[in-house]
């Protein structure tokens, strides 16, 4: 919230897993971040998977990236 407060744009990548937890401290700050969500969960994922979920994420994040600037 601060970086794109002073007009640096930030993205955050979150897992499907924390839907509520994002949703609840979005309104309690009252802002609105970027968000690439990424299937639930990530840990015990072989580095092949990890790197499949990267690669599905990376466009939707630049492009994000991109639109808040």
């Amino acid at each position: 919230m601060n970086l794109d407060s002073r007009g640096i744009p930030g993205v955050s990548v979150v897992t499907t897993g924390f839907t509520d937890a994002v949703a609840a401290q979005s309104q309690a700050l009252g802002f609105e971040p970027a968000i690439v969500w990424t299937p639930h969960p990530i840990q015990n994922r072989t580095p092949a998977e990890l790197d499949a979920i990267a690669d599905a994420a990376i466009e939707s994040a630049l492009a994000l990236l991109v639109s808040k600037s």
